[in-house]
Protein backbone atom coordinates (compact mmCIF):
# COMPACT_ATOMS: atom_id res chain seq x y z
CA UNK A 1 0.00 0.00 0.00
CA UNK A 2 1.48 3.66 -0.67
CA UNK A 3 3.05 5.21 2.13
CA UNK A 4 3.38 2.04 4.23
CA UNK A 5 6.92 2.37 4.57
CA UNK A 6 7.37 0.13 8.10
CA UNK A 7 8.40 -2.65 5.40
CA UNK A 8 10.28 -1.95 2.76
CA UNK A 9 12.46 -4.35 0.01
CA UNK A 10 14.90 -3.22 -2.41
CA UNK A 11 13.49 -4.69 -5.27
CA UNK A 12 15.66 -5.93 -8.71
CA UNK A 13 14.95 -3.26 -11.57
CA UNK A 14 16.55 -5.52 -14.17
CA UNK A 15 13.01 -7.68 -13.91
CA UNK A 16 11.08 -4.52 -14.57
CA UNK A 17 9.96 -4.16 -18.47
CA UNK A 18 10.25 -0.80 -18.46
CA UNK A 19 14.04 -0.61 -17.60
CA UNK A 20 15.07 -2.71 -20.41
CA UNK A 21 13.21 -0.03 -22.40
CA UNK A 22 14.72 2.56 -20.72
CA UNK A 23 18.37 0.84 -21.75
CA UNK A 24 17.61 0.57 -25.51
CA UNK A 25 16.01 4.23 -26.12
CA UNK A 26 19.45 5.09 -24.06
CA UNK A 27 21.43 3.43 -26.43
CA UNK A 28 19.51 4.72 -29.59
CA UNK A 29 20.14 7.91 -28.42
CA UNK A 30 24.07 8.02 -28.24
CA UNK A 31 24.55 4.80 -30.71
CA UNK A 32 22.08 5.71 -33.56
CA UNK A 33 23.18 4.20 -36.26
CA UNK A 34 26.28 3.10 -34.98
CA UNK A 35 29.76 3.96 -32.93
CA UNK A 36 31.88 5.74 -35.88
CA UNK A 37 35.28 6.26 -33.91
CA UNK A 38 34.95 2.37 -32.55
CA UNK A 39 34.06 0.84 -35.75
CA UNK A 40 36.79 2.89 -37.40
CA UNK A 41 39.75 2.42 -34.90
CA UNK A 42 39.04 -1.00 -32.87
CA UNK A 43 39.43 -4.26 -34.65
CA UNK A 44 36.14 -6.24 -33.82
CA UNK A 45 38.94 -9.25 -32.61
CA UNK A 46 39.89 -7.42 -30.06
CA UNK A 47 38.74 -8.16 -26.65
CA UNK A 48 39.52 -6.39 -23.71
CA UNK A 49 38.36 -5.99 -19.45
CA UNK A 50 37.48 -2.97 -17.99
CA UNK A 51 36.92 -1.50 -14.59
CA UNK A 52 34.31 1.40 -13.22
CA UNK A 53 35.67 3.26 -10.56
CA UNK A 54 34.45 5.43 -8.09
CA UNK A 55 36.29 8.95 -7.82
CA UNK A 56 34.45 10.41 -4.97
CA UNK A 57 32.87 8.20 -2.00
CA UNK A 58 29.03 6.88 -2.84
CA UNK A 59 26.46 4.57 -2.03
CA UNK A 60 26.60 2.19 -4.74
CA UNK A 61 23.51 2.08 -7.66
CA UNK A 62 22.20 1.01 -10.27
CA UNK A 63 25.21 -1.54 -11.03
CA UNK A 64 22.37 -3.92 -12.92
CA UNK A 65 21.10 -1.22 -14.88
CA UNK A 66 24.45 -0.86 -16.38
CA UNK A 67 25.05 -4.51 -16.74
CA UNK A 68 22.05 -4.95 -19.15
CA UNK A 69 23.30 -1.36 -21.34
CA UNK A 70 26.61 -3.85 -21.61
CA UNK A 71 24.14 -7.13 -21.97
CA UNK A 72 22.20 -5.15 -24.88
CA UNK A 73 25.33 -3.77 -26.59
CA UNK A 74 26.68 -7.18 -26.83
CA UNK A 75 25.62 -10.20 -24.84
CA UNK A 76 29.10 -11.48 -25.01
CA UNK A 77 29.76 -9.15 -22.31
CA UNK A 78 30.44 -10.30 -18.84
CA UNK A 79 29.64 -8.29 -15.80
CA UNK A 80 30.45 -8.87 -12.17
CA UNK A 81 29.07 -6.33 -9.33
CA UNK A 82 32.10 -5.67 -6.91
CA UNK A 83 30.25 -3.38 -4.40
CA UNK A 84 26.83 -4.55 -3.96
CA UNK A 85 23.78 -2.08 -3.98
CA UNK A 86 23.53 0.36 -1.00
CA UNK A 87 26.79 -0.05 -0.03
CA UNK A 88 29.36 2.75 0.38
CA UNK A 89 32.53 2.51 -2.04
CA UNK A 90 35.58 4.76 -1.03
CA UNK A 91 37.60 6.91 -3.80
CA UNK A 92 39.10 4.66 -6.36
CA UNK A 93 37.13 1.98 -5.59
CA UNK A 94 36.00 -0.95 -7.90
CA UNK A 95 32.51 -0.80 -8.66
CA UNK A 96 31.95 -3.37 -11.30
CA UNK A 97 33.91 -5.16 -13.97
CA UNK A 98 33.13 -5.87 -17.80
CA UNK A 99 35.16 -7.90 -19.77
CA UNK A 100 34.51 -8.51 -23.61
CA UNK A 101 34.67 -7.67 -27.03
CA UNK A 102 36.52 -4.66 -26.98
CA UNK A 103 34.44 -2.60 -29.13
CA UNK A 104 31.44 -3.32 -27.52
CA UNK A 105 32.93 -1.97 -23.67
CA UNK A 106 33.69 1.56 -25.89
CA UNK A 107 30.05 1.65 -27.40
CA UNK A 108 28.14 1.32 -24.44
CA UNK A 109 30.93 2.56 -21.83
CA UNK A 110 29.06 6.41 -21.82
CA UNK A 111 25.42 5.07 -21.26
CA UNK A 112 26.49 2.56 -19.00
CA UNK A 113 27.90 5.10 -17.05
CA UNK A 114 25.37 8.00 -17.55
CA UNK A 115 22.36 5.76 -15.84
CA UNK A 116 25.16 4.22 -12.81
CA UNK A 117 26.21 8.11 -12.02
CA UNK A 118 23.07 9.13 -12.06
CA UNK A 119 21.53 6.59 -9.58
CA UNK A 120 24.48 6.52 -7.43
CA UNK A 121 24.28 10.36 -6.82
CA UNK A 122 20.92 9.86 -6.06
CA UNK A 123 21.53 7.23 -3.53
CA UNK A 124 24.44 9.26 -1.75
CA UNK A 125 22.16 12.29 -1.53
CA UNK A 126 19.55 10.40 0.20
CA UNK A 127 21.82 8.66 2.65
CA UNK A 128 23.31 11.62 3.60
CA UNK A 129 19.70 12.84 4.75
CA UNK A 130 19.29 9.97 6.50
CA UNK A 131 21.55 9.89 8.21
CA UNK A 132 21.12 13.34 9.24
CA UNK A 133 18.39 12.65 11.12
CA UNK A 134 19.23 8.86 12.79
CA UNK A 135 18.60 7.76 15.06
CA UNK A 136 15.03 9.63 14.77
CA UNK A 137 11.50 7.70 14.00
CA UNK A 138 11.63 9.17 10.72
CA UNK A 139 11.48 8.47 7.28
CA UNK A 140 12.82 10.40 4.11
CA UNK A 141 10.10 10.18 1.11
CA UNK A 142 11.18 10.61 -2.07
CA UNK A 143 8.60 13.06 -4.08
CA UNK A 144 7.37 13.02 -8.19
CA UNK A 145 10.22 15.82 -9.20
CA UNK A 146 11.81 12.99 -11.44
CA UNK A 147 13.28 12.74 -14.84
CA UNK A 148 10.84 12.39 -16.98
CA UNK A 149 10.38 7.82 -17.70
CA UNK A 150 13.51 7.32 -15.52
CA UNK A 151 11.13 8.22 -11.94
CA UNK A 152 11.14 3.97 -11.43
CA UNK A 153 14.79 4.16 -11.45
CA UNK A 154 15.38 7.30 -9.68
CA UNK A 155 13.17 5.98 -6.60
CA UNK A 156 15.00 2.87 -6.75
CA UNK A 157 17.82 4.49 -6.13
CA UNK A 158 16.09 6.43 -3.05
CA UNK A 159 15.47 2.58 -1.53
CA UNK A 160 19.21 2.32 -2.00
CA UNK A 161 20.03 5.10 -0.43
CA UNK A 162 18.23 4.43 2.84
CA UNK A 163 15.19 6.02 2.01
CA UNK A 164 11.43 5.18 1.06
CA UNK A 165 9.23 5.55 -1.61
CA UNK A 166 6.37 8.22 -1.82
CA UNK A 167 3.67 7.71 -4.50
CA UNK A 168 4.87 6.69 -7.69
CA UNK A 169 2.73 8.43 -9.54
CA UNK A 170 -1.06 10.03 -9.85
CA UNK A 171 -2.55 6.58 -9.78
CA UNK A 172 -1.65 5.34 -6.40
CA UNK A 173 -2.93 8.15 -3.80
CA UNK A 174 -4.93 10.53 -3.36
CA UNK A 175 -3.06 13.70 -2.31
CA UNK A 176 -5.38 16.43 -2.36
CA UNK A 177 -2.82 19.83 -2.46
CA UNK A 178 -3.13 23.71 -2.77
CA UNK A 179 -3.98 23.75 -6.41
CA UNK A 180 -6.65 20.93 -6.29
CA UNK A 181 -8.66 23.30 -3.20
CA UNK A 182 -8.99 26.03 -5.43
CA UNK A 183 -11.38 23.90 -7.13
CA UNK A 184 -13.14 22.04 -4.91
CA UNK A 185 -16.51 22.95 -4.88
CA UNK A 186 -17.44 22.00 -0.89
CA UNK A 187 -19.44 24.16 0.97
CA UNK A 188 -18.05 26.69 3.41
CA UNK A 189 -14.95 28.56 3.72
CA UNK A 190 -12.28 25.36 4.51
CA UNK A 191 -14.49 22.48 4.49
CA UNK A 192 -11.24 19.93 3.45
CA UNK A 193 -13.39 17.17 5.73
CA UNK A 194 -15.27 17.09 2.64
CA UNK A 195 -12.60 17.29 0.25
CA UNK A 196 -11.38 14.14 1.88
CA UNK A 197 -14.63 12.49 2.00
CA UNK A 198 -15.25 12.86 -1.75
CA UNK A 199 -11.92 11.80 -2.79
CA UNK A 200 -12.90 8.76 -0.05
CA UNK A 201 -15.99 7.97 -1.94
CA UNK A 202 -14.74 8.47 -5.35
CA UNK A 203 -11.41 6.30 -4.88
CA UNK A 204 -12.15 3.68 -2.32
CA UNK A 205 -9.65 1.59 -1.10
CA UNK A 206 -6.82 4.11 -1.44
CA UNK A 207 -4.59 6.61 0.84
CA UNK A 208 -5.99 9.65 1.12
CA UNK A 209 -3.71 12.59 2.22
CA UNK A 210 -4.01 16.45 2.13
CA UNK A 211 -1.99 19.48 2.69
CA UNK A 212 -2.41 21.53 4.96
CA UNK A 213 -0.69 25.20 6.05
CA UNK A 214 -2.22 25.97 8.98
CA UNK A 215 -3.56 24.94 12.56
CA UNK A 216 -6.88 26.00 11.49
CA UNK A 217 -7.05 24.30 8.13
CA UNK A 218 -5.48 20.89 10.16
CA UNK A 219 -8.41 21.16 12.80
CA UNK A 220 -11.05 21.41 9.55
CA UNK A 221 -9.16 18.08 7.84
CA UNK A 222 -9.29 16.18 11.00
CA UNK A 223 -13.28 16.08 11.25
CA UNK A 224 -12.84 13.36 8.28
CA UNK A 225 -9.40 11.53 9.66
CA UNK A 226 -7.02 11.44 6.51
CA UNK A 227 -4.58 8.81 6.73
CA UNK A 228 -1.77 11.17 6.23
CA UNK A 229 -1.75 15.35 6.40
CA UNK A 230 0.87 16.90 4.34
CA UNK A 231 2.47 19.37 6.51
CA UNK A 232 3.52 22.59 4.06
CA UNK A 233 6.66 24.66 4.62
CA UNK A 234 5.16 25.20 8.78
CA UNK A 235 7.61 26.69 11.16
CA UNK A 236 8.96 23.91 13.10
CA UNK A 237 7.47 25.11 16.38
CA UNK A 238 3.78 25.55 14.10
CA UNK A 239 4.81 22.11 13.01
CA UNK A 240 4.84 20.59 16.24
CA UNK A 241 1.72 21.51 17.37
CA UNK A 242 -0.08 19.84 14.46
CA UNK A 243 1.82 16.56 15.16
CA UNK A 244 0.26 16.75 18.61
CA UNK A 245 -3.25 17.13 17.21
CA UNK A 246 -2.62 14.55 14.99
CA UNK A 247 -1.62 11.77 17.21
CA UNK A 248 -3.99 8.96 17.45
CA UNK A 249 -5.90 10.20 14.43
CA UNK A 250 -3.39 10.19 11.23
CA UNK A 251 -0.06 10.23 10.14
CA UNK A 252 2.28 13.13 9.13
CA UNK A 253 4.66 14.12 6.83
CA UNK A 254 6.49 17.81 6.32
CA UNK A 255 7.16 19.34 3.65
CA UNK A 256 8.58 22.26 1.47
CA UNK A 257 12.36 23.70 1.35
CA UNK A 258 13.72 20.61 3.17
CA UNK A 259 17.55 21.29 3.03
CA UNK A 260 20.52 18.86 5.01
CA UNK A 261 20.75 21.99 7.17
CA UNK A 262 17.13 22.03 8.14
CA UNK A 263 15.75 18.27 8.23
CA UNK A 264 17.06 17.55 11.92
CA UNK A 265 15.07 20.45 13.52
CA UNK A 266 12.58 19.25 11.53
CA UNK A 267 12.46 15.64 12.60
CA UNK A 268 12.63 16.83 16.21
CA UNK A 269 9.37 17.89 15.78
CA UNK A 270 7.67 14.50 15.57
CA UNK A 271 6.80 14.21 12.02
CA UNK A 272 6.39 10.43 10.69
CA UNK A 273 8.32 11.23 7.69
CA UNK A 274 9.68 14.35 5.56
CA UNK A 275 9.79 14.26 1.64
CA UNK A 276 12.58 15.78 0.07
CA UNK A 277 12.33 16.64 -3.68
CA UNK A 278 16.06 17.65 -3.97
CA UNK A 279 16.93 13.59 -3.67
CA UNK A 280 16.31 13.58 -7.55
CA UNK A 281 15.67 16.68 -8.76
CA UNK A 282 18.87 18.01 -7.16
CA UNK A 283 21.37 15.27 -6.31
CA UNK A 284 24.89 15.26 -8.14
CA UNK A 285 26.27 12.63 -10.28
CA UNK A 286 28.41 10.36 -8.56
CA UNK A 287 31.71 10.92 -9.68
CA UNK A 288 32.69 7.33 -12.06
CA UNK A 289 34.92 6.58 -14.68
CA UNK A 290 35.39 3.28 -17.08
CA UNK A 291 39.17 2.29 -17.63
CA UNK A 292 40.24 -0.08 -19.65
CA UNK A 293 42.85 -2.96 -18.14
CA UNK A 294 45.74 -4.42 -20.41
CA UNK A 295 45.16 -7.94 -17.88
CA UNK A 296 41.84 -9.01 -19.24
CA UNK A 297 41.68 -11.27 -16.32
CA UNK A 298 42.15 -8.30 -13.66
CA UNK A 299 38.46 -7.17 -15.07
CA UNK A 300 37.22 -10.52 -14.18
Amino acid sequence: MPMDVSQVTIPDPVAWPETAAIVRGALQEDVGAGDLTTAALVPASAASGAVILARNRCVVSGTGVAAEVFRQVNSALVCRTVVKEGAIVAPGGVVMTVRGPAGAILTAERTALNLLQRMCGIATLTRRFVDAVAPMPVDILDTRKTTPCLRRLEKYAVLCGGGRNHRMGLYDMVLIKDNHRRFWSGTGALRLDRAVEEARRRCPGVAVEIEVETEDELANALAARPDWVLLDNMPTAVMARCVTMCRGICRTEASGGVTLETVAAIARTGVDAISVGALTHSAPAADLSLEIVDDEASAG
